[in-house]
């Protein structure tokens, strides 16, 4: 027992054994869980059958209903467009025996017309004959009555027609007379309803521009440096303006004055400019005046362009309009003149439409009747005969234009309507209350009148005559007046106007009934 090769071997002999000891748990071990897995799967493949079995139920069942759903929509369907169908073979043919009672109508008809233009055929035959036979007793008469009255043809008409002369001599002068009376009746009564018309349509919104420039400053201080050093500042801003700049007492304002308004409108706009800059020295000036000077000329141009839209006259020349937009800046006896010559387009077209014209040649002979007075400190002559000349050189072609503008006051020999129309509308504008002929103080007696007859009623506060006298605005003590009464008494003053006073166009009378509740929370 004590040998150690027997020790050895048994250690050996019960390691082998270990081992297979242990590999065989191992593969035991090994073939449980292979089991267990393979009866995992065996599962899971059950389920998985199971669930996709349910699964094709449940699609065979809802395939089912969807076709079962398809099959009754169809089914509708089927069933509107048999019905549809069936509709309009209805109306195929109610439609097809209308046509066939159509038919039989024209046919009668054509029988008829047959019938008619037979007995047509034989009366105009008839006819045919009987005027032969008339012309035949005509001639025989006509040769005897020659015979015995001893005339030919031409001596019997000669002597004829101055018997009738003699005889309607006087009825045909008394009837002309009483025509061209009545003519004339006529014409003045239709042209006065025309410009009745024209001037109650149109009522404009603006009176006579003033022209006076004057540029606020927002101290006395800048008035030095506006003068600059030795007045070289002020020097060089009226050279290259070409306008004279005033600087006075008066507090707070530096007036700009010159011959052209464009020129002075630059002056004023680069004077803004500089005094808002506050930089003002020869260099600087000659800047601002240069950049000033270029966004003018856009500007006129905008202007130009938008009264060609306004007024609906077609396409213009760039020059022309360049020219209409310096009417903005140039006034007669203190009327804008762009505003009036779009005024005298508006008019113009308005009576032209009356009359049965062309309205918007009408308009286009009234917005340019003016344009020479744009240039008319350029060039020689009166700005009717500029004018001309301007739109023709620059292409307009239109004699009813051409002569508008040329004689609109009486000129040359009018011979054209539209140059009568361009006249009537020109002296519309120009009287027209508070655009130029009117005096200040009958201007503003008139607005006192106004203000007089609306104040003359019981619950009015204050009255205010505002669009160069076309409206009222009359305002009502609240707690003397209610809506009623205010409604009231702006009849009652409407009429009262009516009755003493002589305006033209319209005034409208306005009440404003407002209270107002103040207090303070302290």
């Amino acid at each position: 027992m004590d040998n150690p090769l027997f020790v050895v071997l048994l250690s050996c002999l019960s390691g082998l054994v270990g081992i297979l000891l242990g590999w065989l748990g191992v593969r035991l071990l090994d073939r449980v869980r292979l089991n267990s897995v393979q009866l995992r799967a065996e599962n899971l493949l059950q389920a998985a059958r199971d669930e996709a079995e349910t699964i094709k139920k449940e699609a065979e069942l809802k395939a089912k209903d969807d076709l079962h759903q398809l099959r009754e929509a169809f089914t509708r369907e089927t069933e509107q467009t048999r019905n549809e169908l069936r509709e309009q073979e209805r109306r195929l043919d109610k439609r097809e025996d209308s046509l066939e009672e159509k038919s039989q109508l024209l046919t009668r008809k054509e029988r008829s017309l047959e019938h008619q233009k037979s007995k047509l055929a034989d009366r105009r035959a008839d006819l045919e004959r009987q005027t032969r036979e008339l012309e035949a007793q005509v001639r025989l008469q006509t040769q005897k009555l020659y015979e015995i009255s001893g005339y030919s043809r031409e001596q019997a008409e000669s002597v004829l027609m101055s018997r009738l002369e003699k005889e309607l001599g006087e009825q045909i002068a008394t009837r002309l007379q009483r025509h061209e009376e009545t003519l004339r009746q006529t014409c003045e009564e239709k042209a006065r309803r025309v410009l009745a018309t024209a001037i109650h349509r149109y009522a404009a919104e603006h009176t006579a521009d003033t022209t006076v420039s004057t540029v606020d400053i927002p101290s006395d201080d800048m008035k030095g440096r506006i003068i600059g050093r030795e007045g070289r500042n002020i020097r060089t801003f009226e050279k290259i303006t070409g306008v004279d700049v005033i600087v006075d007492d008066t507090p707070g304002v530096v007036v700009v004055s010159a011959f052209d308004n464009i020129r002075r409108e630059v002056a004023r706009l680069s004077l803004t400019k500089l005094i808002q800059d506050g930089r003002i020295h020869p260099s600087r000036i000659e800047e601002v005046v240069q950049e000033t000077q270029q966004e003018m000329e856009k500007n006129i141009f905008e202007i130009g362009k938008q009264a060609v839209l306004d007024a609906n006259i077609g396409v213009l020349h760039e020059k022309l309009i360049q020219l209409l937009g310096r009417l903005r800046f140039r006034t007669s006896y203190s009327q804008n003149v762009l505003q009036h010559s779009l005024e005298v387009a508006y008019l113009c077209g308005m009576m032209a439409e009356e009359l049965g014209l062309d309205g918007r040649l009408a308009r286009r002979c009234g917005l340019l009747h003016d344009i020479g007075k744009a240039a008319d400190h350029e060039m020689e002559g009166g700005h009717p005969k500029i004018g001309a000349e301007l739109c023709a050189r620059h292409g307009e072609k239109h004699p009813d234009v051409l002569h508008a503008i040329a004689g609109h006051h009486d000129d040359v020999t009018i011979d054209h309507i539209y140059t009568v129309l361009v006249a009537a509308a020109d002296a519309i504008s120009a009287a027209r209350p508070g655009a130029r002929r009117e005096t200040l103080e009958k201007y503003i007696k008139r607005l006192e009148e106004l203000e007089e007859v609306a104040s003359g009623f019981p619950g009015v506060e204050h009255a205010y005559a505002i669009q160069a006298g076309r409206e009222v605005r009359v305002i009502a003590n609240s707690s003397n007046t209610t809506d009623a009464d205010a409604i009231r008494v702006c009849h009652d003053i409407a009429r009262a106007i009516e009755e003493r006073l002589n305006y033209p166009g319209e005034i409208k009378v306005t009440v404003v009934r407002e209270l107002r509740a103040v207090e303070f929370a302290r």
